[in-house]
């Protein structure tokens, strides 16, 4: 008799790292840098830097990104080079204590031939191992490199795009293409779509997926989660993160410092039921807000008990995580507009233009918010219908797996 409690025997998708350990005479004598991290595991939890080192042919320099090869520290905390423990290897950081550290000096790639990137990302254009894979890229391919993309399932699928095309004047590492939000593309769709844009494209080869279908989650993937920075411990939370890192730039907590950061907003002057029941009245769709109370350990408030609300997803394919984000910043303002505040202090090395501003690239947000302009805050949004059409139709020629037939005609 069928246990039916079994878990089902469902097909795994295959990463780009693991179809190139599959042809390891693809990296024969080649002298390659690898950019990597933590999270890029094959399906038995092998690190990617040492998969290949054993299977194929080991890489000469390990290049990490922010949070460092391991994925240590924090946001925003400089992560130093040095050498790999496991293997010897020197390790060049991509994320130190100023903006020049975020491109790699093209001298790390003389004597190579060959850049290969293997990231977790999440499928937001904030976060920000798009914008070091793509920038590694373009200056390995300046210097002659080869670049190869090993790719991985966008956590939070490729069918949806949400979210506004950027303006002008607000390019920085959180921002660096245009793109909405929420771009629904892999990384190696989006390094491809970069790479034509900037004439590199001729340099790139993107290992593909095997068995990834843009309608999926995470779960359906049968891969391991690995968290791929330390404040994105579940595929649950990237799916939150499009909209919860826009509480970074204000004074509220995102609830870093908990088990549950971006699941929680809130600040020591919020009353967690009236914000819950406001936010309640916007009737967004596939999310509840439960009013609660939490302390962050560190970083914003920490010390401090702080009123607000949880988010909890209860349809992922209808929920709006963009949206979401907006609709909180608005009603979190709404609750005491004399006590919310924006982030005063540097956001990822910018010190001349407001935080909100460079995530939402577009000055609109934040001065519908200050303005209390409700109706110009809906226009804005309903805006984003013609710039995500716009976006599908230019990213179209950078996908490596198909749209459904209603992603398509859409």
């Amino acid at each position: 008799m069928t246990n039916p409690l079994a878990p089902r025997d469902r097909p795994r998708v295959r990463t780009g790292l693991e179809c190139l350990l599959a042809d390891p005479a693809a990296l024969a004598g080649r002298r390659y840098a690898l950019l990597t991290h933590g999270a890029a595991i094959t399906a038995t939890g092998e690190p990617a830097h040492l998969a290949l080192a054993v299977t194929a042919t080991p890489p000469r320099l390990l290049l990490g990104p922010e949070h460092g090869l391991y994925g240590v520290e924090q946001d925003m905390v400089a992560a130093a080079g040095g050498k790999d423990p496991a293997t010897g290897l020197a390790v060049a950081s991509l994320y130190g204590d100023g903006e020049t550290t975020l491109r790699p000096n093209g001298d790390l790639f003389a004597g190579l031939d060959l850049l290969v990137i293997d990231l977790q990302d999440v499928g937001s254009r904030y976060y920000t191992y798009a914008a070091t894979g793509v920038w590694a890229g373009a200056v390995a391919a300046a210097r002659g490199c080869e670049v190869w993309v090993l790719d991985r399932p966008n956590p939070i699928g490729g069918e949806v795009v949400e979210g506004n095309l950027p303006q002008p004047g607000f390019t920085s590492f959180v921002g660096a293409f245009d793109h909405p939000v929420r771009h629904g593309l892999t990384l190696g769709e989006l390094t491809l779509l970069e790479a034509r844009r900037e004439g590199w494209d001729g340099a790139l080869r993107v290992w593909t997926l095997e068995g990834w279908r843009r309608s999926m989650g995470w779960e359906e993937t049968g891969l391991p989660w690995i968290p791929p920075s330390p404040n994105m411990p579940t595929p649950a939370t990237a799916l939150l993160y499009p909209g919860g890192c826009l509480v970074e730039a204000t004074a509220l907590s995102e609830g870093r410092g908990t088990t549950r950061p971006f699941h929680l907003l809130g600040a020591p002057h919020l009353d967690g039921k009236s914000l819950a029941e406001r936010l309640r009245q916007r009737h967004l769709p596939g999310v509840l807000f439960v009013p609660t109370r939490f302390r962050p350990q560190f970083q914003k408030h920490g010390g401090a008990v702080c009123g607000g609300v949880e988010i909890v997803v209860t349809d992922r394919r209808a929920f709006a995580p963009y949206r979401t984000g907006v609709e909180l910043l608005a009603a979190a303002h709404a609750e005491d507009p004399a006590a919310f505040a924006w982030r005063q202090a540097p956001y990822e090395f910018v010190h001349d233009r407001p935080a909100i501003d460079l995530l939402t690239r577009d000055p609109a947000c934040r001065e519908a918010l200050e303005g209390g302009d409700g109706p110009r805050l809906e226009r804005w949004m309903e805006h984003w219908r013609e710039d995500q059409e716009i976006f599908r139709e230019s990213r179209r020629p950078a996908l490596l797996y198909p749209e459904s037939t209603e992603e398509a005609q859409s």
